[in-house]
């Protein structure tokens, strides 16, 4: 006779299937996992990333093809490591029950809410930031009780194989098991009690219409074009300086860089000029190790494409270093700012994901925010102003995911804020407590007292006293 499946689990022929239905069976087990549990897996994977950064970095630069070391530790091993020592110094507090209030009506009775873990948890992370992007949500499900499946991008494979290794040699994959190899389909296919996937909108519809024949809750983390705003009256080499560098982070991968930019007419040679000075500075030229390559070959040619095709309709191509545009066996591509760009253009169309910024002029505050709201709302938008009428405007009349003002993506690195996007930019949030309410289920609970109002047939005099006074006392609660 053969054996029943444990509750959720799934007959299905392939490695995620198999190590979906061991997690699920971890968790009917043991479906409580102790405070003291979590804390000890949050910082045994701080151990893994304080002991063995080298050879993460080694790994990532290797996927990338050529990323700075320095970058890795700023851009994901450092936010990984102080995200995890935020959540261990609040996870006690978090997992708290959370008195809730209680109705006259209810006299005596109590209402509390219950943190409870979900159960399994998928997590589908993109290559641009690999580290930080399976970490994070990692984090906030290990915080919430959760058992964790990690599927990372093809193009991260040496990264996958060295946390898979590294992970499974100090923490107990029933907790957390990454799978190398794995494809999309065979692991998003399958009933978690919640998904987690950061990639592109496209790939984020499919995902989601996959999760929803299980009825899987779903996170999604997607992207877009992120406006980046200069206004009348902010400094313009600084507004270059710290615009430059959020644009050119791991070469412009980052589904929060600033994707195109409205800039005053009268400041938009001015800004040019000292984004050129910026950039020789910080990059000598494109052969430096300090500027990340382009992923693959694929994503190299898509961005030569989107230049020529701007360059085609009569954009003004502006090359921020001296030399070559691109260099295609290193697959770099130079800074680039692009002036007269319109609608028609691709670069104006799809998110860019590279080097490039695109550069719109504006005579009034209005012309930029009615272009924001005619298209789909971003991930992230930046605001480079100290008039404080004019953030309140940009603030109140559009809508975005996150916002930072006078800098770029710093909104991302702030542990006690949720991060997350809003229609096609995504759904759901984590970093921080949204983080850990994201992935339990915040599970109301209502006890009774031993002396109840009764309000039950046959309904009269008694009752009508009862609702004249509901209607009547507007402090009742």
């Amino acid at each position: 006779m053969n054996k029943p499946l444990e509750a959720g689990s799934i007959q299905q022929a392939n490695p995620a299937a198999e190590t979906f239905n061991r997690l699920k069976a971890a968790y009917n087990k043991q479906p409580l996992v102790s405070y003291k549990e979590r804390k000890e897996t949050l910082k045994a994977i701080e151990k893994i990333l304080l002991d063995n950064d080298e050879e993460i970095c080694k790994a990532i630069s290797a996927d990338f093809g050529n990323r700075s070391f320095h970058e890795t530790r700023i851009i994901e091993i450092a936010p990984a490591i102080l995200g995890i020592r935020y959540t261990l110094k609040k996870l006690k507090k978090w997992m708290k029950p959370q008195k809730r209030h209680v109705s006259w009506l209810f006299a005596g009775a109590s209402n509390t809410i219950m943190p409870q873990a979900k159960g399994v948890v998928g997590i589908i992370t993109p290559w641009n930031f690999p580290l930080f992007l399976a970490l994070s949500p990692l984090t906030s499900a290990i915080a919430a009780g959760n058992r964790v499946m990690l599927k990372m991008a093809s193009n991260s494979q040496h990264l996958a194989k060295l946390l898979k290794l590294l992970f499974s040699a100090s923490i107990s994959e029933d907790l957390v098991t990454f799978l190398p190899g794995v494809g999309a389909n065979d692991f998003s296919s399958l009933p978690y009690d919640h998904l987690v996937f950061t990639g592109s909108p496209a790939v984020g519809r499919t995902v989601m219409e996959t999760a929803s024949k299980n009825l899987t809750p779903v996170t999604l983390e997607l992207g877009g074009k992120s406006p980046t705003i200069l206004g009348e009256d902010f400094d313009v080499k600084t507004a270059a300086a710290r615009i430059m560098h959020g644009k050119l982070i791991n070469s412009g991968q980052m589904c929060v860089a600033p994707d195109y930019m409205f800039v005053p007419e009268s400041k938009v040679d001015r800004f040019i000029e000292e984004a050129k000075a910026i950039v020789k500075q910080r990059y000598p030229d494109i052969s430096t190790k300090d500027f990340t390559c382009v992923i693959d070959d694929r994503a190299f040619k898509r961005l030569t494409d989107t230049l020529e095709d701007a360059g085609s309709k009569n954009a003004e191509i502006i090359n921020l270093l001296p030399g070559e545009n691109f260099n295609a066996n290193d697959r770099k591509i130079s800074p680039t700012i692009l002036k007269n760009v319109n609608e028609d253009m691709v670069i104006m169309q799809d998110e860019i994901f590279g080097p490039l910024l695109p550069i719109m002029t504006y005579k009034h505050s209005s012309e930029v925010i009615d272009y924001i709201n005619r298209h789909e709302r971003p991930l992230a938008l930046y605001i480079y102003s100290n008039n404080k009428d004019f953030q309140k405007e940009v603030l109140t009349k559009t809508i975005s995911g996150g916002v930072t003002v006078n800098d770029c993506a710093m909104h991302v690195a702030q542990h006690d804020m949720p991060f997350g996007g809003i229609g096609n930019s995504g759904i759901g949030h984590y970093h921080g407590y949204e983080g850990f309410v994201e992935l339990s289920k915040m599970k109301p609970v209502f006890k009774q007292s031993k002396i109840t109002l009764a309000i039950a047939p046959p309904y009269g005099t008694a009752f009508d006293r009862i609702y004249g006074t509901i209607r009547k006392l507007k402090w009742l609660t």
